[in-house]
């Protein structure tokens, strides 16, 4: 029998018959039994003799907490030591002890309340940092939201196990702010010196990925700056085991690729796919609706060739514009004789206004707009024709309507700010609009035909936007003027322009200004189209 054995033998029976708590110490290996409240604590130390190369400290009591503190290199418990906590109602205390087994790894420590509830306080603290440093990592990178156990057998069973786990990231931007801009111009009115726009711009960058189970996967991928749609993800999968029917269930942006070249594959599904086997046979099924297509571009001598669709109520919208009705009736006849132009006008001034919407007044005029001006045949019956000017071409003495507003009843419509009052007898909407401080195009803004009389904006206006036109021509040798030029002087600002009004807020089918707007006019998507072998097919079907 060695001498260990023996001294912890001759320990246990002498402890037997001392009914006090007490140590004995068997000096020859450092070893301590202690008896407390009936229970036997037994632990050994190392010799004095014995050095480490590196030494650590250990504690007789059990310190609440003490995990946290510790240092990696020390390792971790093993998995047979314990620690519990106990309250005692009697006394209000909190016993913690440390157990391997029943008996005591160390000696057991006690708390009150106060300073029970500090320690807790203290550890969870301690827990979160430490669960944010550790997501700071990509390998153990933590989510917003902790995972969730879901007990039963059933839910183990569809889903490969109970955890459910979401990583939402990513990030928000929100902009939002003003410019306050003056412009100390004396044409200005006072209050229009002032100009306020408000400025709001949002950034979503998100990215959630997460899994139920070991079966389903979650991936979303949402960026409001992303240049295409497909960037733009989410997709749900669940894939079943080797000897499961249901092998792949996704849904969202799916894709079908096909090995055969009869039949091609998408890439660019949003739906429903499925793929199960029985047996030997795998059946792939898929239930979507296809976001892209597919385009053949034939290129023939260094150019592209290209088949274009289009409806004819798709016609190129609030663009294209006659600058009376007059060229609109006579449009048909001069393009009879192509290439040769049917016209003895040639537009040789033009001045185009629009409403202001930029923050830029330094070449900007009041304006008020009239349907009627220079018509032979005015909407209007207020407006009489001027019979002894013949001919149906457009000038402004061809009706009353610009003699009444500038040398009769109506001459007080000048001023902006009363131009609603004066015109009280007028519908604002039909027959006028009026637009404070707008907006003249430069030259780069539009085309015009001298000879058809229409001009192409660069850009479709938007519903609310009022567009005018000012312009000047000659026929017959004579020169003829519809509407004021800004160009001519004579009308100083802060007085208003007397314009041709083409397109007013009140925009519909039923306005005098309706059939101005050219709808002979489409957009094919293309450019530097090559005329020569450019075909056309209008088809008519019943």
């Amino acid at each position: 029998m060695s001498i260990r054995l023996r001294n912890i033998i001759r320990s246990i029976v002498y402890l037997i018959f001392i009914p006090q708590s007490f140590v004995v110490v068997a000096n020859e290996y450092n070893s301590y039994l202690i008896k407390s409240s009936g229970e036997f604590h037994y632990n050994i130390a190392p010799p004095d003799s014995i050095e480490l190369q590196f030494p650590f400290s250990d504690e007789a009591y059990t310190i609440p907490g003490s995990e946290l503190n510790s240092s990696p290199l020390y390792g971790s418990k093993p998995s047979n030591v314990t620690t519990t906590v106990e309250y005692d109602p009697i006394t209000g205390q909190y016993h913690f002890s440390e157990k391997i087994g029943r008996f005591n790894y160390r000696l057991p420590t006690t708390m009150s309340k106060e300073e029970y509830l500090e320690f807790e306080m203290s550890n969870s603290k301690k827990q979160y940092w430490r669960q944010k440093s550790y997501g700071e990592s990509y390998e153990d990178q933590a989510g917003y939201i902790p995972e969730l156990n879901i007990g039963g057998e059933a839910f183990d069973k569809v889903f490969g196990s109970n955890t459910i786990n979401i990583t939402p990231s990513g990030s928000a931007e929100l902009i939002f702010g003003f410019n306050l801009s003056k412009i100390e111009n004396p044409a200005l009115a006072e209050k229009l010196q002032k100009t306020l726009s408000f400025t709001f711009e949002e950034k979503i960058l998100m990215n959630v990925a997460g899994s139920i189970g070991d079966k389903m996967k979650l991936d979303v991928n949402y960026n409001t700056e992303a240049t295409f749609d497909f960037e733009n993800k989410t997709k749900l999968e669940y894939s079943g085991k080797e000897d499961e029917i249901i092998k792949k269930i996704e849904a969202g942006n799916v894709s079908l690729p096909l090995s055969g070249s009869l039949i091609t594959g998408s890439q660019s599904l949003f739906g429903l796919k499925t793929e199960m086997q029985f047996g030997k046979l795998r059946m792939t099924t898929v239930l979507s609706q296809q976001k892209g297509e597919t385009s053949v571009i034939e290129v023939q001598g260094g150019a592209q060739v290209q088949e274009f669709e289009i409806t004819s109520d798709n016609y190129d919208a609030n663009k294209h514009y006659f600058l009376s009705n007059y060229f609109r009736d006579s449009y048909t006849n001069a393009l009879k004789n192509l290439p040769i132009i049917n016209s003895a006008i040639n537009i040789t001034r033009i001045e185009i206004w629009i409403t202001n919407k930029t923050s830029n007044f330094e070449e900007s005029r009041n304006i008020v707009a009239y349907s009627d001006i220079g018509e032979p045949q005015p909407y209007n019956p207020l407006f009489y024709i001027n019979a002894s000017e013949s001919g149906t071409y457009p000038r402004n003495e061809k009706n009353d309507l610009y003699q009444q507003v500038t040398d009769g009843a109506y001459s007080e419509a000048r001023n902006i700010n009363t131009v609603t009052t004066i015109l009280a007898p007028f519908t604002l909407g039909r027959d006028y609009e009026k637009i404070e401080n707008a907006r003249r195009l430069t030259e780069r803004e539009f085309d015009l035909n001298e000879k058809l009389g229409y001009i192409s904006l660069n850009s479709a206006l938007n519903s609310d936007e009022i567009l005018a036109v000012a312009y000047e021509y000659t026929y017959n040798g004579k020169t003829y003027r519809v509407g004021e030029l800004s160009s001519s002087g004579g009308i100083n600002a802060p007085d208003a322009l007397y314009l041709k009004l083409l397109k007013g807020t009140n925009f519909t089918p039923v306005s005098p200004t309706w059939d101005l707007m050219m709808k002979n006019v489409y957009a094919i998507g293309a450019y530097q189209v090559n005329p020569q072998d450019f075909t056309l097919d209008v088809l008519y079907q019943d």
